[in-house]
């Protein structure tokens, strides 16, 4: 079994910076990839980034050269580094992994970008 962790989420005023933390723990084997999603008030969760094993991010197209996803292997643990927020990107992050064919979601941590 998998678990994933997530931390980072406040209140933020508009142009300033976050950052996210997915740390994982238990049976992590064969790591296909992970990723970052949201999910606004009313809307479906979507895609932020994502991340192949041993591969660059890719971005969706609202959020690229501001949120910058990276990982520490040795801490096991996912990072999103969010610059430059809008009131738009208010939601609630989670972070996604597939390990050994199987998907596994984080709680969720809630991101506010208001002055």
């Amino acid at each position: 079994q998998v678990q994933l962790v997530e931390s980072g989420g406040d209140l933020v005023q508009p142009g300033g910076s976050l950052r996210l933390s997915c740390a994982a723990s238990g049976s992590i084997f064969n790591i296909y990839g992970m990723g970052w999603y949201r999910q606004a008030p009313g809307k479906q969760r979507g895609f932020v980034a994502i991340m192949a094993s041993g591969g660059n991010p890719n971005y969706a197209e609202s959020v690229k050269g501001r949120f910058i996803m990276y990982r520490d292997n040795a801490k096991n643990t996912v990072y999103l580094q969010m610059n430059s927020l809008k009131p738009e990107d208010t939601a609630v992050y989670y972070c996604n992994w597939v390990i050994q064919g199987r998907s596994y979601w984080g709680q969720g941590t809630q991101v506010t970008v208001s002055s």
